[in-house]
């Protein structure tokens, strides 16, 4: 293919923010339990927090609950970034592969969701390099949004573990990912939001922060 000279799309790379604010950005990724989206939904909706979703489409449970999510999605309460349709990993995809993988997921919130996840991602696993980033952006996805922090989350990890986390995780300016993938997180929930208005926080979406 012949260069046309053309500029090509920059790619923001988000981990952090203001460290001596006030606010913290809670994002929570993937959806392989499906009760935990519909319990998470429930306690968004109950509380008023505002956190941003990077989910995987392809599981069953976003399509499930999406009468819960919507109007919350649509008051901009919730943010929807894109995380891929299956979480496979961009370096192992080829540019196409990687350009499908958003296509197929900002699809299917565009119908089931009524928003546009763009340019808002987060690629699978933090998998990326320059040659991600660049196919991520021929795809409409410039905006990155990776991470400061994570929860302690596992198959066997329990919800004291995940709540003794999130008073690390927790921090002025942090990007702090938690999953909807364990049951462990359904318990959690009262007690991470505890955590974030015990440090003097308030939960933003990455475009509260970042407007793209």
């Amino acid at each position: 293919m012949t260069d046309t000279g053309a500029p090509r799309p920059h790619t923001t790379n988000l981990y952090s923010f203001d460290p001596h604010g006030t606010t913290v950005a809670w994002t929570v990724d993937d959806g392989t339990n499906a009760e935990s989206i519909r319990r998470f939904a429930l306690f968004v909706a109950e509380t008023g927090v505002r956190v941003t979703l990077f989910p995987c489409g392809s599981y069953p449970g976003w399509a499930e609950h999406a009468a819960l999510w919507r109007p919350l999605v649509a008051t901009g309460q919730v943010q929807v970034g894109n995380h891929t349709w299956s979480h496979r990993e961009f370096t192992d995809l080829t540019d196409d592969e990687i350009i499908e993988e958003l296509t197929l997921n900002e699809e299917f919130f565009l119908e089931h969701y009524g928003v546009s996840t763009k340019p808002y991602f987060r690629p699978p696993n933090g998998s990326r390099d320059d040659r991600t980033d660049a196919a991520a952006a021929r795809a409409g996805y410039t905006v990155q949004a990776m991470w400061s922090s994570l929860l302690v989350e596992g198959p066997t990890r329990t919800a004291d573990e995940l709540i003794e986390s999130a008073g690390v995780a927790f921090h002025p300016g942090g990007i702090v990912i938690g999953h909807l993938n364990f049951d462990a997180m359904q318990d959690a929930l009262p007690a991470l939001l505890d955590a974030i208005t015990t440090a003097g926080l308030r939960s933003v979406t990455i475009r509260d922060v970042f407007a793209a």
